[in-house]
Parts: C-alpha cells; sequence; structure tokens
C-alpha cells in the first residue's frame, strides 16, 4: 500500500507544523502534529496514558508483520491469535503503542 503525504509548513504567523497521511483516493487520513509548547512536550509518545491508542489494520498481517520488523519496526509482544484476528503491538517513534491487526485465519 502507498501513502499520501501533504505538509502544512510553518509560516512565521502560523507556526504550527504537521502531514496528513492516508491512503491514495480516499477521504479519511491521520493528521501528525508536531508537539507546540511547554505543556504538549511531556505528552509526546503518552498521549493515551500508555495504552494501545491506535490502530493499524492490514488484510495481509504475516507480509506486514515481516516487512515491519525488517525495516527495525520495535514490536513490544509477539503475534497473537485473538476472536477478531492476529494482533501484536508495536511502539512508534514517539513511543506511542499501535495495535497491527490482520484477519484471523481462514
Amino acid at each position: 500500500m502507498y501513502w499520501r503525504i501533504r505538509p502544512h509548513r510553518p509560516t512565521t504567523v502560523d507556526r504550527s507544523a504537521w502531514v496528513v497521511v492516508r491512503p491514495p483516493d480516499a477521504s479519511t487520513g491521520i493528521l501528525l502534529a508536531q508537539a507546540d509548547g511547554d505543556q504538549q512536550l511531556p505528552a509526546i509518545g503518552n498521549q493515551v496514558a500508555g495504552r494501545v491508542g491506535f490502530f493499524l489494520r492490514v488484510d495481509d498481517f504475516e507480509a506486514a508483520y515481516h516487512r515491519m520488523t525488517a525495516t527495525g519496526v520495535e514490536f513490544m509482544t509477539e503475534p497473537r491469535t485473538e476472536a477478531y484476528g492476529r494482533v501484536a503491538v508495536f511502539i512508534d517513534i514517539a513511543g506511542n503503542k499501535w495495535d497491527l491487526l490482520g484477519p484471523p485465519f481462514a
């Protein structure tokens, strides 16, 4: 899958910085923003108080897991099978926990 990334460039009036990431031709995406100020900086990596707060659903769990581990993504858990499908928890570069989710084995 390829993603379209649209950066917002800060100006002298608007110092905020963010990118919107979405699959091609999708209307829904995720906005990733840079922390702004002393109040927001301590929250980096702890937006959801240590819980898994983000979910990446993929069609081919095994391929995605192996591709991610090969590129150095840090997984906190081994892949496991739950009633809803395959899952493993990984950490992004800011310390946020994500579930990698795939369909159950057929």
